[in-house]
């Protein structure tokens, strides 16, 4: 959970991806032209699955990188061509099927009924091969179309999401992921832990070796982070050199560890950039969530009291770990939302 993979978002799953759309399914009954169409879409570079009926079509569309294209035709046994639309249509997951339906059937209102019944297309019997090779043709472009604007969206999820320069969660993700666990901790009673961790004298380095070093700085400090962490933990930029880490399951009695463990970890090489090594070290301010106590309602106090504990670090000199006192991080005065 430290980064979502390109198409998560916060509380999303990950499902496997289609299958290419050059994979092709057909449903015909008739030997021959089951025969012929297999021929032809294998010589035009195309993976077939060819099945003799609607039923074992409807089974292997339901299989995981199942063909995103079947071709099939309306008269078929158990279950025929239409039926097999509306089961396919009816699906309201997975990714989309192009469905070319084949009919005898040459009247407007039968081809009318394929396509209501959730056809992209037809082709009346017998076929001219050509047609069928341009009819595909579109089919594919259509996929591929519809694979790249799911590319896109899952993009600007991704983006929406997550900090450009680190790639870790943003500050509006990262607070929501801390709100879902904390309701999450009520249901089940284990408690959340929260660290805020600040990267020391991060303006010198600005200063002194420009900001694409600084941002260079940053990136590493992000990936040592979630280097840190478990893999369902959260890790998130809350704003300029200052980042919010999420603990699920976090006993009160393992944070000061996990603290100490990521100051460590930060700081124990320098990091290497353009302007060569630079030594860096983080302070951090963790609380622990109290769930017995009614006065705290949310995460944000938890982060104000992370926050608090963070600048006593500061005070103390820096390059440590501090943890709030339980009764400040359930005190109500720590409840209201953190700036």
């Amino acid at each position: 959970m430290n980064v979502a993979p390109s198409a998560e978002v916060p509380g999303s799953a990950s499902i496997a991806g289609p299958s290419p759309p050059d994979s092709v399914l057909i449903a015909e009954d008739d030997p021959v032209f089951r025969r012929v169409l297999r021929g032809c879409l294998q010589k035009w570079n195309y993976k077939v699955v060819a099945l003799e009926n609607g039923l074992d079509a409807w089974t292997a569309l339901q299989q995981e990188n199942a063909p995103q294209m079947a071709i099939l035709d309306w008269m078929m046994p158990g279950l025929d061509g239409v039926e097999l639309c509306r089961r396919i249509r009816s699906q309201a997951h997975g990714s989309y099927k192009y469905v070319l339906l084949l009919t005898a059937k040459g009247a407007k209102e039968d081809i009318v009924a394929g396509l209501e019944a959730g056809a992209d297309d037809y082709l009346t019997k017998p076929f001219d091969l050509n047609e069928l090779r341009a009819r595909v043709r579109s089919g594919k472009r259509i996929l591929e179309l519809q694979a790249a604007l799911v590319k896109a969206h899952a993009d600007l999820q991704f983006e929406a999401a997550h900090d450009h320069l680190t790639g870790v969660w943003n500050r509006g993700a990262i607070t929501d992921l801390l709100q879902r666990e904390i309701l999450r901790s009520v249901r089940s009673g284990e408690p959340v832990g929260v660290i805020m961790a600040d990267l020391d004298h991060f303006k010198r380095i600005n200063d002194s070796y420009g900001h694409p070093v600084g941002d260079a700085v940053l990136r590493e400090v992000a990936k040592r982070l979630l280097g840190s962490v478990r893999n369902y933990d959260y890790v998130g930029r809350y704003g300029g050199e200052e980042f919010l880490i999420v603990l699920t399951a976090c006993a009160p009695s393992s944070l000061n560890m996990t603290a100490e463990r990521m100051r460590v970890h930060v700081g124990e090489k320098p990091v290497d950039t353009a302007a060569g090594p630079i030594s860096v070290t983080i302070s951090i301010g963790s609380a622990a969530q109290c769930l017995g106590n009614p006065d705290q309602r949310g995460g944000e106090g938890l982060v104000r009291a992370a926050d608090s504990a963070l600048y006593a670090a500061k005070a103390k000199g820096r390059n440590r770990a501090e943890r709030a006192p339980e009764d400040v991080a359930a005190s109500p005065a720590h409840a209201a939302v953190a700036p």
